[in-house]
């Protein structure tokens, strides 16, 4: 029973803390970018309120972000104001992985997942899995092909990283995007037919 208990809660915990993180830091970036604009917005409006021009300007501020972090330069802006995060006690510790599992869902990130892969599962059919990591290994009559696949089991915050062959694998034409959403539907939005 204590078992039970404790998994559910390590479960729960690891469910409820990257979305309440993630609601949080939305609320505290729109209270951060509200408050800097509205003044302006006063000022340029005559003080006449435009509903929603708060949630636009945030909207906007993310996107320079983007922006200005996907060019050279602010790339390597990026890298430095992290590397000097990190070194901060507490906050390293929790930046780090968030940053990490938030990367894992970006399509841009190289890090990130590649794509969906369907894998064998002993005698369950097969798994929809996100490709990770493409490697080989050597056992002394070549390389062979390896894949990590990464197979989640509870709402894509837990799961489990399984290794295979990679000619043991079948790559359905299933976007990461797609993939995710039939993790989340329990695999209600798959498809009709997939096409391998």
């Amino acid at each position: 029973m204590w078992l039970w208990l404790r998994r559910r809660f390590l479960t729960g915990f690891f469910v409820t803390v990257p979305l309440f993180i993630t609601v949080a830091a939305l609320v505290w970036i729109f209270g951060v970018v509200d408050g800097l604009t509205t003044p302006f917005y006063d000022r340029l409006l005559d003080g006449r309120r435009v509903p929603g021009l708060g949630i636009l300007s945030t909207a906007l501020v993310i996107m320079l972000v983007g922006v200005v972090a996907t060019n050279v330069i602010g790339k390597r802006l990026l890298l430095r104001t992290e590397s000097l995060l990190a070194r901060v006690p507490v906050f390293g510790t929790i930046y780090t992985p968030l940053k990490q599992l938030i990367a894992a869902f970006s399509p841009d990130n190289e890090s990130g997942f590649k794509r969906v892969v369907l894998v064998p599962n002993g005698t369950r059919g097969h798994s929809i899995g996100f490709l990770t990591k493409e490697f080989t290994v050597n056992r002394g009559s070549g390389p062979e092909a390896m894949l990590a696949v990464y197979l989640p089991t509870n709402n894509l915050y837990l799961g489990d990283v399984i290794v295979c062959a990679r000619d043991t694998a079948l790559f359905p034409d299933i976007s990461v995007e797609e993939g995710i959403r039939i993790f989340l539907t329990g695999g209600m939005a798959l498809p009709p037919t997939v096409k391998l």
